[in-house]
């Protein structure tokens, strides 16, 4: 493997340009999906601060 595949697969994933990615992120996998493994789990992690300092 040359230098410019490494390169390519250590940039780890990418959303598509123009894709609304929330809207994208946030579709559940249909039931066939789930069944053949076709689906990726998303985890949502939002920092919400009550009190800043």
């Amino acid at each position: 493997m040359n230098k410019e595949n490494k390169r390519k697969q250590s940039t780890g994933p990418t959303v598509a340009p123009g894709m609304d990615d929330t809207e994208e992120l946030e579709q559940n996998a249909t039931q066939s999906e789930v069944e053949k493994g076709e689906y990726t789990e998303v985890t949502n992690l939002s920092y919400d601060e009550v009190n800043p300092s």
